[in-house]
């Protein structure tokens, strides 16, 4: 392969990881606004903003899925845990002001 196919090619593959980031970015403001509303309920009805059962199904669900899409289970769960804090810290913002402070 010459010098311009592989900088064509890597070119290419570099669109496709843009793509996949920019996917994953809308994907995840979609995720968030779904699960502040949970926090909304949540605090509205003085619940927990953690649910331990859940994340441990949650966990295990996610765990299974990367296995099957041949994605590192520990990674998969390291992700579900960082969105999950943020998810919580989020769920203690809401019942304690009302709203989620945005930087």
């Amino acid at each position: 392969m010459t010098e311009p196919d592989v900088a064509a090619q890597l070119a290419a593959y570099r669109r496709t990881i843009d793509n996949i980031d920019a996917a994953l970015v809308h994907m995840l403001a979609e995720r968030f606004k779904a699960t502040q509303a949970v926090g909304h309920l949540k605090a509205a009805h003085d619940l927990p903003p953690a649910d331990p059962e859940r994340e441990r199904v949650q966990i295990a669900r996610l765990r299974a899925l990367a296995e099957e899409a041949h994605l590192d289970p520990a990674f998969a769960e390291k992700w579900f845990n960082f969105v999950v804090a943020e998810v919580i810290h989020h769920h203690e913002q809401i019942a304690a002001t009302g709203s989620i402070e945005t930087a």
